[in-house]
This record gives structure tokens, sequence and C-alpha cells, in this order.
């Protein structure tokens, strides 16, 4: 039976480049994946758009590919990952610049686009989540971006494209895709598609199946995790799959990893609706064959929704946040101090919720900032006070200027403060938030651009 090997080089944006690199080496794969959207990623990366109308793509794209763009090129590993994030065109023709400075002219680089939709859902009778309409967010409204399936890269892949740079696709269609392409399934293939989803899901986030985060220690003990090695499956015609990692590698692929993985961010295993198939992990099974070798199989699924789901990225409010230490004898009542002071300086400057602020914080770290005041108070009682305090406030306001504020109390400690504050810092930003609403998927239309090194 044919089989195709598929390693996950990243889970998200920032995630480590070392794993795929070896992946590329050492995992004898045919084709390799980086997963780097989150849900508010395409609106951050819109912002940057914004500023300068060649970016907006993924800011490790660049260290990626010079990682492992040659290795692939000579291994004739080919690499599909979502980097493109809001401007795929201008992060296709960063990869072929990348491509000509290692002088691999005969690289072929395809471009899917047709996931940003924003122009339709601000002229169309569009609601969000709450009930609201899209187009009352007005300038508010930074991203509007489909979830794309696999056919767009199935076809990029039939085209001989070695690197495909895409947008918004659902997660597990950067693998589901290259399952299609090499095993001919047809896109009404409910089964297989839903068997080659949950492929794609269980490689999503790269290190999660491969022991990190799950590490736990005492609990669920993980070795060598400075070197965690990321996931790759070996897929088989008929859709199961063989979890595992290249050998050596630091980490741990066993049925518990796979398990909780395969729970993650999943509200109903009968029906994980994708843009490609309503798939079916209920009856899924799982066996360890070997050492850091889980065996999947059982996945199914029925007809894709008619709906396409669109993820929005908006402006919501600014966040200002300032932040100090006190340390030594007396630091919580320093720290409490100072913090009394800030308090009463915002009420003075009619900085309080519900006028200027939406939102306010004050913590003590060390202290109350993660348990609460009252379980916080119980243990302090038990074990004494901290020798070491952060003071921190933070707020959420209708403006930047507002936001800005917070900070500037906290760094005024420094002088017009208790004692002994010290390493003061402070920002100010804008929360960009996701809201989601639905297309007709006969309203998104996908294209193909192909480019050649």
């Amino acid at each position: 039976m044919k089989h195709v090997r598929i390693g996950a080089g990243a889970g998200y944006s920032g995630d480590r480049i070392e794993p795929a690199i070896e992946l590329a080496e050492k995992g004898d794969i045919d084709y390799l994946v980086f997963e780097c959207l989150a849900e508010r990623t395409i609106a951050v990366a819109q912002q940057s758009k914004m500023k300068d109308p060649g970016l907006g793509y993924d800011p490790l794209l660049a260290d990626r590919m010079h990682a492992v763009l040659r290795l692939c090129s000579e291994k004739g590993i080919r690499i599909i990952t979502n980097m493109g994030a809001a401007n795929p065109l201008a992060a296709a023709a960063r990869v072929r610049e990348i491509a000509r400075s290692l002088n691999l002219g005969k690289l072929k680089i395809a471009v899917v686009s047709g996931d940003d939709v924003l122009q339709q859902v601000m002229q169309g009778d569009y609601r969000d989540d709450h009930g609201a309409l899209v187009s009352e967010l007005g300038s508010k409204l930074l991203s509007a971006n489909a979830y794309l399936g696999a056919q767009a890269l199935v076809d990029a892949l039939a085209q001989g494209a070695d690197v495909v740079v895409t947008g918004r696709v659902a997660d597990p269609a950067l693998v589901l895709a290259p399952l299609i392409h090499e095993f001919g399934w047809a896109m009404d293939d409910w089964h297989k598609l839903g068997q080659g989803t949950l492929v794609g899901h269980l490689l999503e986030c790269a290190g999660q199946i491969t022991g990190g985060y799950f590490a736990d220690p005492g609990y669920k003990d993980v070795a060598d995790l400075a070197r965690l090695g990321f996931p790759l499956a070996e897929v088989a015609e008929d859709g199961s799959a063989v979890i595992t990692k290249v050998a050596g590698s630091g980490g741990q692929v066993n049925l518990a990893t796979c398990k909780e993985q395969l729970l993650y961010e999943i509200h109903d295993p009968s029906a994980y609706l994708t843009p490609d198939v309503v798939a079916d992990f209920s009856q899924v099974s799982m066996e360890q064959v070997g050492p850091d070798r889980v065996k999947v199989s059982g996945a199914t699924g029925r007809a894709r929704p008619e709906m396409l789901k669109v993820s929005l990225g908006y402006i919501d409010s600014y966040i200002g946040e300032g932040q100090m230490s006190y340390a030594g004898p007396g630091a919580q009542a320093r720290a409490q101090l100072a913090l009394d002071i800030v308090a009463e300086r915002l009420q003075m400057t009619g900085l309080t919720v519900g006028d200027a602020l939406d939102e306010l914080r004050c913590d003590l770290i060390g202290v109350n900032a993660i348990h609460g005041s009252a379980l916080s108070a119980a243990v302090a009682g038990a074990t004494g006070e901290p020798y070491e305090v952060r003071l921190r406030v933070a707020a959420r306001a209708p403006t930047l200027q507002a936001a800005r504020r917070i900070g500037n109390e906290v760094e005024a400690l420094y002088t017009c403060g208790p004692a002994g504050g010290g390493g003061a810092t402070k920002f100010a930003r804008d929360v960009v938030a996701v809201l989601s609403t639905y297309l007709p998927r006969q309203q998104v239309a996908t294209t193909v651009q192909m480019l050649e090194a």
C-alpha cells in the first residue's frame, strides 16, 4: 500500500525552527507543513500590511525558508504553509527571492488567494457571533478571512508547485491537500476526507503531540524538551496513519500525547466542521505499535457545510499597563502602599471604570495576581510574607491616550512612591479581538498563481 510521509514544521507563528530542519534532514518526509496562523494572527498581519504593502506575512518566513528551502529542494520535499497570512503574494515573492539567492532556479512557488473577503462582508448583510451587523464595525474592522479548504492547494500541487503559500485555510487542510493529491481521493469521499482531516488535526500543533505542553513534572514527565522533536505522519492510502517523530529527537509520542491532541479545540468529536468535510472522530482508535509510534484510524465524515466560517479581526479597545518591583524586608507593605497611591491617583485624575476606563486590574504578582486575594492570603499566612513582589496595574480603555496614562502613573512611583521601587516597565497598545461570521461558499472564489524562481 502506498504511503505518504508528512512532517509538521511549525505549530504557530513564533515556533522553533530547528525541529523543521531535523524533519527535513532525517525524517524521510515527502511534505513539510508550516502551520502558523492563529485566529487573530491575520488581523495583526493586516496592520503590518497597512503600514507597508510589502509586508503582512509571517515575520519568520524568511528565516524558515533560508533554513529548509535548499534541503527540501535537494530531497524533493514539497512545502505547504499558511505563512502568507494577510499577504500571500508578497510572501511567495519573498520565497522566490530566497530561492534565487540559493540558486534554486527551477523552484515553483504557488500562491493561493481568495480568503480575503473583507469587501464582501462589509457590503453584505452579515452578522457576527453576537447578532450585530459586521458592517457596523466600520473602520475598526481590520480583516475578514474565510477558512478555505484543500481544493485550491490540491490544484497548486497538481500544477507542480514545490512550495505552496496560502493565507487563511483550515489548519487540517494543509495536511489533507497532499493526501488528496497523492492518493487521488475524490473531493466527496467523505470517509477518506474525514480520516485525512484527523491526521491534519493531530499534526497541526506540531510539538504539542510530541510532549510539549503535555508535560507536567511528576505526573507526565517528558524527556529532553529542549530538543523537542516535531511530529510526522506516515499515512496509508486507506487513511490510516502512524504518528511518530525523528528517532533520537526529544519528547515522546504515546497514547496519552495523541489523545490529548485529538481532543484539543474539539467541541463535538462527532461533528468537527471544516470546509472540506464534517469529520467524525467519535470512533477513532489508537494503538501503540512501537516506541514513539502510535497508529490512528477510525475517523470518518459526512458532507461538507455549505457555509464557510469567516474570521473577523477588529480593534476592540486599548490596553495600558505599568509594573514595578519591590524587594527585601517589608516588600509587600511597600508594594501595597504603591498600589494604593496609584489607585488614588487614578481616582483623582478621572481614570475610573465606567468613565475613562472599561476595565481595571491592580495586582501584586507573587501575592494575589493568579489565584486571588483569599487563597493567596491563606498561603501567605502559613509561609510568611514574600521577600519580593511585583506591582502590576493594567487597564482597558476606549482610547490610546487613556491607556498610556496607566503606565505613566506607575512609572511615577520611582520618585513619588515608597522606597526601593525599581525595574519599572510600561506599555500601551491596541487590543485586536476576533469575531466570526459565515459566507456561502459560492461567494468565496480561490485562485492559484504560479511564480518561478
